[in-house]
This record gives structure tokens, C-alpha cells and sequence, in this order.
């Protein structure tokens, strides 16, 4: 059968079976902080502001000034604000930030956030000299650190090789971010079996909302209210995982996260919801689903 996705086999929502929901709480809502290191030295990754007369500039002491507020100021109000709501969240690390910010990984390793493979540094991996040597590194210095298997991967700034989910199921890497293609995990082929495709989200998202798209504060509210009120009867034909996806130099800004404290109380309020971190998703799918990914590997 002819196929449009090279790894993950196409179905419409309404081809899926009907899946057990987690915890009878249809909604899985899964809170992303993406940690990242944009080197000094180095061109920016992205700028919120331009530079002048359109000349790249380094070093570009505003715009690794705007990301370095976020993690000094962003971080502790965002690990406060999940912690007074008693959420865990899914901390996705580029692996240098536990050097370079120690007491920010910490924080978060006190706190049992899962932590989840970013790269070294917010740099594609499609750009990297040496791909095995990034992805390798990464999970040594993360495994190292957290005394735990690292389970997932998020490519920076979703950047792969057409080779890339291949070396990451070779490694142990159960799931990855960057295949967004669903509301749900789908399974997905590699050389070296079956991983999972976790949801991930550029909708409710701050770098495109915010610095992107250039949307008001409150678009974050907006957006989620809009978004669940479309959501909510179709969790009668399925359960769903609803991503926030974060960054703490973006939401961690004070007048962001205050939208981000009202969309995180609106669905605490709800009684359909569980919080959840990527591998419990990843966990809860694979019994659900009970294929463990034979279908996709099939024509191998």
C-alpha cells in the first residue's frame, strides 16, 4: 500500500480503536519546559530582536541576554507555579544545561520531573558534524545525571537526519517529539524496530504564539478555551493528549505566565483530566494499544 510518511502509516482518527482512557481521565495534558543552551559565542538560534541594520552580529549580547532571563528568572516561577499545583512536568534538556545551569537540573530533578534528550545545545542535529557523537553524549551526560534510562527525545528545534529516529531506537530512545502528527502516539518504523511518534504541538506553543506570530498575552487563554471546546465531545471516541509546550525565557516572562497559571487551573478544574509526563503517555499507550508496533514493521 502506498504510504505518504516514510516511518509512520497513515489512518484517519476515525480509523483508530477505541482505547481505554488513563485513570478513566480521557484528557492527558502534558506540560513540555524545553531547557536550552544557545552558545555565546555562536549565532543566535532565533532573535526576538532584530539586529541592527541586518547585519548578524556576535556576540549577540540581547538576544542571549532575552533567553538567559529565562532561565535565571523564568525557570524558578514556572518549577513554583507547577509545584503549587502539584504537576510534574517533562523537562525536554539540551544535556550541556546540566553544566552550565546546575542548580536549575536540580531544581528539576528534586521536583521527579522526567527528563527527556534535547540535543547537547539548541543545535540541529541536521547541522551537526557528527550525529551519533551529539545523540550519544546527550544521553551519557543525562543518564549520568539522573540515574535513569532516558526514555524520549526531542530533536532541537525539531531538527532530524533521515537517519536520526534510526540511531535513537538503536540507542534504547522509546519515543520521539518531533513526528507531531496525531493527537495520540502512533507507532512509527525505524531499522531497529518500532518506536513510538509522541504528540508534541506548535499550537499551543509559545515560541511560534509569541515570538513567532506576535499574539497577544492573553492568547494563550484564548487559545486553550477555544481548542478544548472542540476537544471535549470527541473524547467520547477516544482519549487525547493535550500538550503545552514551554519555554522559560517565553511564558516565563511575568505577564505570560500569568495566562499560563489560568489555562493550567481551567483544566485542573476539570474532572476528565490527568497531568501526565511523556512516558507515562508512552506507558499507558503501548498497554492500551497492545500491538507493541507489529503493524508498522510488518512489511520489514
Amino acid at each position: 500500500m502506498l504510504q505518504p510518511n516514510p516511518r509512520i502509516p497513515y489512518s484517519m482518527t476515525t480509523e483508530r480503536p477505541r482505547l481505554k482512557p488513563l485513570n478513566s481521565k480521557p484528557l492527558m495534558v502534558h506540560v513540555v519546559l524545553n531547557v536550552e543552551y544557545w552558545p555565546f559565542e555562536q549565532a543566535m538560534p532565533r532573535a526576538v530582536i532584530p539586529p541592527p541594520h541586518g547585519a548578524e552580529i556576535i556576540p549577540d549580547v540581547a538576544n542571549y541576554s532575552w533567553v538567559e532571563y529565562g532561565m535565571r528568572v523564568g525557570v524558578p516561577r514556572i518549577l513554583r507555579m507547577l509545584s503549587e499545583r502539584n504537576i510534574r512536568a517533562s523537562a525536554f534538556m539540551n544535556a550541556y544545561c546540566l553544566d552550565i545551569y546546575p542548580s536549575c537540573a536540580d531544581a528539576m530533578l528534586a521536583a521527579d520531573w522526567e527528563f527527556v534528550g534535547h540535543c547537547w545545545v539548541q543545535r540541529s542535529l541536521a547541522n551537526a558534524e557528527n550525529e551519533i557523537e551529539v545523540i550519544d553524549k546527550t544521553l551519557a551526560r543525562l543518564e549520568n545525571f539522573t540515574g535513569r534510562k532516558t526514555r524520549g527525545w526531542l530533536g532541537a528545534g525539531l531538527g532530524e537526519t533521515f537517519d536520526t529516529p534510526d540511531y535513537l531506537c538503536e540507542r534504547g530512545i522509546e519515543w520521539v517529539a518531533d513526528w507531531y502528527v496525531d493527537d495520540l502516539p502512533c507507532w512509527m518504523r525505524t531499522k531497529h524496530g518500532p518506536m513510538l511518534a509522541m504528540p508534541y504541538t506548535v499550537e499551543h506553543n509559545d515560541v511560534p504564539m509569541w515570538v513567532v506570530q506576535s499574539q497577544s498575552s492573553d492568547e494563550f487563554l484564548k487559545r486553550a478555551e477555544a481548542a478544548l471546546d472542540v476537544i471535549s465531545p470527541e473524547l467520547a471516541d477516544n482519549p487525547q493528549v493535550f500538550t503545552l509546550a514551554l519555554h522559560p525565557h517565553v511564558v516565563g516572562v511575568a505577564h505570560r505566565a500569568h495566562y499560563l497559571g489560568r489555562v493550567l487551573d481551567m483544566l485542573m478544574a476539570r474532572d476528565d483530566t490527568v497531568f501526565v509526563t511523556g512516558s507515562e503517555i508512552a506507558d499507558w499507550f503501548i498497554a492500551a494499544d497492545g500491538s507493541n508496533g507489529k503493524v508498522v514493521m510488518a512489511d520489514d
